[in-house]
């Protein structure tokens, strides 16, 4: 019985301390899924250069950067009314913004537009359907003066796109009609640059927090991280954390409490062994050695049984809660190990000197 509560409570332990380390990472990635947790923009009046955000991207360990899609903002006519374009890069976009709902395909060649569903119903538009962007190039250096007194340009760029997928965020998104960068160069006729780049970073906030200083000291670009995704990430982590370590702290006191009980009874079962053997000559040392030797070596094999049920148990809450798998520690054998060793020590306290302050008089009298 001993044994048993050992391993329990070893494999509770183990299993939940290798959940609280592997509980940042499996955050990180679900919250991932709720968008973009760091932003770049540019320092000055000018736009964001490619060169500019490969440099800020040296700052971050890359294998941390899960995707970086950077935003052209552009101001299109659709059948004479005015909306916003964004050219983004649809690939690295379906990293930063997994929650995006597409209703159809995403663009994946030129002459292809995601549109969002507030500017598909206002034009009854759906997968399939063809549309056109305008874009007002501006008065041309040859304008005459009264074109450039009453603004009156024909100077436009049109091109006739295929929708392909129908956006329903919930949000701004909505509003907006999505090209390809290529497209918008086209459109533009200009190189131009980047408004915003949009990066989902996987690292904690103080990891985070280092990026941000050290891309801002750089000076090339301005980056800032999205507080609604760090801070609720942030509080959902400390409170599963504190969960996790009362839960331990819980099921360590119970362990105590069986292993205590247990032990009680089996200096109560060997009463009279005991006072046999003090009325021979035995030492209360070599008693204390018999009964804490038993169980600090029960501690040591329900320790290596919860280390690897432990690991078992973190898999199958991973499984079921992240829906991924977790890593084994091995610095977890030897740690669990050791905790239960000393817990079943703690334990022993008692029952050692209840079997130490036995009388062998009182226990041998009439036999």
């Amino acid at each position: 019985m001993a044994l048993l509560a050992i391993a329990v409570g070893a494999t509770i332990l183990s299993g939940l301390v290798t959940i609280y380390y592997d509980v940042p990472r499996q955050m990180g990635e679900q919250f991932r899924n709720y968008g973009a947790n760091m932003i770049f923009t540019p320092t000055s009046g000018e736009r964001l250069t490619d060169e500019a955000i490969s440099g800020a991207l040296e700052h971050i360990n890359s294998g941390s950067v899960v995707g970086c899609a950077p935003y052209r903002y552009e101001s299109v006519t659709i059948l004479e009314r005015p909306y916003m374009a964004a050219g983004v890069d649809m690939t690295e976009v379906q990293k930063t913004s997994p929650y995006w709902n597409v209703r159809g395909e995403w663009p994946e060649k030129s002459g292809e537009v995601l549109v969002g569903t507030s500017v598909a119903s206002t034009f009854a538009l759906s997968v399939g359907d063809e549309m056109k962007l305008t874009y007002d190039l501006g008065m041309p250096e040859e304008a005459t003066a009264d074109e450039a007194k009453n603004g009156i340009s024909e100077n436009v760029s049109e091109k006739t796109f295929l929708v392909t997928g129908v956006l329903d965020t919930g949000g701004n998104e909505e509003d907006y009609v999505y090209i390809s960068l290529e497209d918008m160069k086209e459109l533009t006729t200009d190189e131009g640059g980047y408004d915003v780049a949009e990066l989902s970073v996987s690292a904690n906030s103080d990891e985070l927090s280092a990026y941000v200083d050290s891309i801002n000291e750089d000076g090339a670009v301005s980056a800032r991280l999205v507080k609604r995704v760090t801070q609720s990430e942030n509080t959902v982590l400390s409170k599963l954390q504190a969960l996790v370590f009362l839960v331990t702290a819980i099921v360590l006191v119970l362990t105590m409490i069986c292993v205590a009980t247990t032990m009680m009874a089996v200096v109560a079962e060997r009463r009279k062994e005991v006072g046999l053997r003090k009325a021979l000559g035995a030492s209360n040392r070599s008693i204390i050695f018999e009964f804490m030797g038993e169980g600090l070596l029960l501690g040591g094999v329900g320790g290596l049984l919860g280390s690897v049920l432990g690991f078992l148990f973190a898999q199958m809450v991973s499984a079921n809660v992240f829906n991924s798998s977790i890593t084994f520690h091995f610095a977890l054998v030897p740690l669990t190990i050791l905790v239960s060793v000393l817990v079943t020590g703690l334990s022993c306290i008692l029952p050692v000197r209840s079997a130490i302050d036995i009388d062998p008089a009182l226990v041998l009298k009439g036999e």
